[in-house]
């Protein structure tokens, strides 16, 4: 990492500051939960803080030929695995496991004591948001998850794709009265497991999704300086907004022309 500017009212320490890799405890403590979840909205509002990480070229394409990787870097990835080993869950759409290849997160060591500390478990579960459960229920993402993988669905879900997942090891919760996911009640049903610390990675369809039901509390979206042209999609897709929802900028990184931003929702 080899600028922050800071937009916060805390200034990084000069070290932090200087040109030179940063350490994962470092982005880490940079990149941390908030430490209580300001509840708005009563019961509407559910304990737990909801972060998305995306990436986008220059020119709005958040995937390139169908996958985010050509577009991502290696501190990208170093950010992206740093926001998982915070999280309590990665939820995920479908789509994106079919097309990136979803395996089960895998618990590492530079963040064991961290996550031991804040009484989460050694990696966190995976959480696949799909309305008609087709997905491969041999891959090692159901059948050898180091934590139990949860697929989140409506009640309308077919009930022999929901016997499938449950006889992979898939623990299914029900999140919508029709064949689709209500995002406020995905968001509080994963809380009332105790997965508070929530991250999406996509997929652009699902994040709208969030964003429209107003659940989405943080976005860290990484801006590459590349052009893809073509017609790929962008971060997230769905229906405009009537009132389009406000962000406010809580801090940015710089590696390589790449910039790593944050932004809370307001």
């Amino acid at each position: 990492m080899r600028r922050l500017f800071p937009v916060t009212d805390q200034t990084p320490p000069a070290d932090v500051r200087e040109d030179r890799e940063w350490s994962l405890d470092e982005l880490a403590d940079a990149y941390a939960y908030p430490a209580a979840v300001p509840q708005e909205g009563g019961a509407d509002r559910p304990h737990a803080w909801l972060r998305a990480n995306m990436v986008s070229s220059l020119d709005g394409a958040a995937q390139h030929d169908g996958r985010s990787q050509p577009i991502s870097s290696d501190t990208d990835m170093r950010i992206f695995g740093t926001l998982r080993g915070l999280a309590d869950a990665v939820v995920v759409g479908a789509e994106t496991v079919r097309l990136e290849g979803y395996r089960p997160a895998r618990a590492r060591a530079a963040f064991g004591e961290r996550r031991a500390a804040a009484g989460q478990g050694p990696a966190p579960a995976i959480a696949v948001v799909s309305a008609s459960l087709d997905l491969d229920f041999s891959l090692p993402l159901f059948t050898q998850p180091l934590v139990p993988t949860l697929v989140l669905t409506g009640a309308a879900a077919a009930p022999d794709r929901i016997r499938e997942a449950e006889k992979a090891g898939a623990e299914v919760v029900v999140a919508g009265d029709g064949p689709g996911v209500e995002p406020a009640r995905a968001v509080r049903a994963l809380a009332e497991r105790g997965l508070v610390r929530l991250l999406t990675e996509g997929g652009p369809r699902m994040l709208g999704q969030f964003a429209a039901a107003g659940v989405l509390d943080e976005l860290c979206l990484t801006v590459s300086p590349m052009m893809t042209v073509g017609d790929a999609q962008r971060i997230a897709g769905g229906p405009v907004l009537a009132d389009p929802a406000r962000f406010a900028l809580a801090s940015v990184l710089e590696e390589g022309g790449f910039l790593f931003t944050r932004y809370r929702r307001v």
